[in-house]
């Protein structure tokens, strides 16, 4: 299976990483300018470090990757975490980046797009471009944890939103423990 990871500059940087880590098969990688900033802020990781997780890597502004073509093949595109400029390009078919022309590719050819959403409060326009995009079959996977696996760290509650992801991906896992 062929992945595409998109980081957007939302905070959040941490459930990228750790999908990164768990995805099985083929990792593509794409970070905005605004999450190479921010990666290092939040997490203390190295953009080298991050680059190491994935098999591809290309540059968001590299509009000749061949992820920004239909005709290339990849299972899924995951936006985490997701903005809400991104998600606002996404919903109106803004392609002007790498991550929002493959996620556009994602769209036109109905394969799997799970956008997780890092705002709080969201405002209409973010509610809006959500349902639109949910109408068009994307996955809106908001940040939000479960507490009833009683998470005790950080990285239990991003082990959480990151395990829901691999559960839209069909992908099994032991991330948290799920419901009896």
């Amino acid at each position: 299976m062929r992945f595409v990871v998109a980081i957007t500059g939302a905070s959040g940087s941490a459930y990228g990483i750790r999908l990164l880590k768990e995805l099985p098969g083929e990792k593509v990688l794409v970070m905005s300018e605004m999450a190479e900033r921010i990666i290092p802020h939040e997490t203390g990781m190295s953009l080298d470090e991050v680059r190491e997780l994935a098999d591809e890597v290309y540059e968001d502004d590299d509009m000749f990757a061949p992820i920004a073509s239909g005709s290339h093949r990849f299972d899924a595109m995951i936006v985490v975490p997701c903005s809400a400029s991104s998600l606002g390009k996404i919903a109106n078919g803004l392609a002007d980046t790498l991550i929002t022309r493959a996620a556009a590719v994602a769209l036109k050819e109905s394969r799997k797009l799970i956008l997780v959403v890092r705002e709080t409060p969201k405002s209409a326009v973010m509610l809006e471009n959500e349902l639109k995009l949910a109408r068009c079959g994307t996955c809106i996977l908001d940040a939000n944890p479960g507490f009833y696996s009683k998470p005790q760290t950080v990285d239990d509650i991003v082990a959480f939103v990151v395990g829901r992801c691999m559960d839209q991906l069909g992908l099994e896992h032991s991330l948290y423990r799920r419901w009896e």
